[in-house]
């Protein structure tokens, strides 16, 4: 397996996790105000973007491709920043090479399992039937009807992509993520992570939750919990410059 990546800059090296339905291009702004000071990785992870597109879809996997990125690039050490499902990466990447991990942000998730908020979306998205879309004006009307949120539609259509025959295909390896959405939704484990780490929220989203946060401080007895204020679930789209004064701190300590 080998990751589709992006690279920023120089010195400490940083790597970014992206969300489910997203890719390297997500986190660019932040990665390229990281780069001043930091050497800053961005793959897309597998099933996503210009990764492989394989049949399996888990944290002990992904957690693992990350780890042969880091050591094909001889980077045996890295501070780790996930989002969402990337968020969960970078954990269970902390839980299992510890060593690996020198600090470890995580941006709104948690470490067990998560509540379904995307069954809705992939249900829209399979119905789409891109081969017969002849615009992405078409592509759009068809999914406000599904999905009224124009931020998340947006997002969506980011993964869109039209080939060399004209048509549109997606980015992302679709039946697969959802045939296994019960791993995306899964716990991850391992014996607990020492080293400093970071869990940050947005207040407008449920999914850091104060019941959630005992066992975050299990498995992350080191973990701060920073919430910033007007927020969504997309913390680095809706306040990047307040995520990015927070990774700048966290990450320089």
């Amino acid at each position: 397996m080998e990751l589709f990546f992006r690279e920023f800059g120089q010195g400490s090296p940083v790597l970014i996790l992206h969300g489910l339905f997203g890719f390297s291009d997500n986190w660019q702004t932040i990665a390229k105000a990281l780069s001043d000071t930091h050497l800053v990785i961005t793959p897309d992870l597998r099933n996503h973007g210009r990764s492989p597109h394989v049949s399996t879809h888990s944290y002990p996997e992904m957690a693992e491709d990350v780890r042969l990125l880091m050591e094909q690039h001889w980077m045996f050490s890295a501070s780790v920043v996930g989002h969402s499902m990337g968020g969960k990466v970078a954990m269970q990447l902390a839980l299992s090479h510890p060593e690996m991990v020198n600090r470890l942000v995580v941006v709104d998730m948690e470490p067990g399992v998560a509540e379904d908020n995307h069954s809705s979306i992939f249900h829209a998205l399979l119905d789409l039937d891109l081969s017969k879309m002849p615009t992405r004006k078409d592509i759009e009307a068809y999914l406000t009807d599904r999905i009224p949120d124009a931020g998340t539609r947006q997002f969506l259509l980011k993964n869109v992509t039209r080939e060399d025959d004209g048509r549109f295909t997606w980015k992302m390896n679709l039946p697969v993520l959802w045939r296994h959405y019960a791993d995306v939704l899964a716990a991850v484990s391992g014996e607990p992570y020492t080293k400093p780490a970071l869990f940050v929220r947005g207040s407008r989203s449920d999914y850091i939750k104060d019941k959630d946060i005992p066992l975050i401080k299990t498995l992350f007895p080191n973990a701060q919990i920073i919430t910033i204020e007007g927020a969504g679930h997309w913390v680095h789209a809706d306040k990047p410059n307040e995520l990015l004064a927070v990774l700048k701190d966290f990450l320089t300590q």
